[in-house]
């Protein structure tokens, strides 16, 4: 589904990513780990044609992601929520996104109606305009709505952060449930290096732009991370 090759990003010359090859399949849960620098926002950028690379390339569904436009149709995301539309409440954004994406308002309410508890009672119905809402609630908003039409892949960078913890935990039960249920690609960023053993079948670790590690999770993952992270693994 999604095809890295020899990407690479330099910014006055100075390299911020560097990475030969990922293939990410159809259906996979995958997540991405890195301390701050380690080019995971830049990669998450190039994979929505929001930088181009300084070399190489990435196609998405078959598509080169700075050539076509075709990807797009598949393709969900939330970076952050800057790119939501402050002036609009939150049903009004859901309608709009949508009506982007062939949904009439009927199905965009069927949808929604699937997520009062995620929700929480603090989204719907009250009259607020997004950027009057707290950023774990414009979190809650940005994530639904990625999930608004019929995705193929759906990239979600940091989720977890500014959320409640009964939230987090209903958040991982909702990725879960796409990439076993719906064969629909997910790819998740984090901090968070237990949220994302939880939810990510496999992870890939950025350091300064380069790939050091590609685990396919397993009940040892998260102390391998922890060991890597902590210094303590032994190269």
């Amino acid at each position: 589904m999604i095809e890295i090759h020899n990407l690479s990003k330099k910014y006055n010359g100075v390299s911020v990513l560097n990475l030969e090859r990922i293939s990410i399949p159809k259906g996979q849960a995958f997540g991405l780990v890195g301390n701050n620098g380690a080019g995971k926002t830049t990669l998450f950028s190039s994979l929505l044609d929001l930088i181009q690379p300084t070399t190489g390339y990435i196609k998405n569904g078959g598509y080169e992601v700075n050539k076509s436009e075709e990807w797009k149709t598949h393709t969900a995301s939330f970076i952050d929520e800057s790119f939501l539309i402050g002036y609009l409440t939150p049903e009004e954004y859901f309608y709009f996104i949508g009506d982007l994406r062939g949904q009439n308002k009927a199905d965009v309410d069927a949808l929604l109606a699937g997520f009062e508890d995620f929700f929480n009672d603090e989204i719907i119905g009250k009259r607020k305009y997004l950027r009057d809402l707290s950023k774990g609630n414009q979190k809650k908003v940005g994530i639904v709505a990625t999930l608004i039409g019929t995705p193929d892949v759906i990239i979600l960078d940091e989720p977890f952060a500014n959320l409640d913890p009964t939230t987090q935990i209903r958040l991982k039960g909702i990725i879960k449930k796409l990439a076993t249920d719906k064969n629909i690609t997910v790819l998740v960023s984090s901090h968070d290096l237990q949220h994302v053993t939880e939810v990510c079948e496999r992870i890939v670790v950025l350091e300064k732009g380069e790939q050091v590690k590609d685990i396919m999770t397993s009940p040892e993952t998260l102390k391998e991370l922890e060991s890597y992270f902590s210094g303590e693994e032994v190269i």
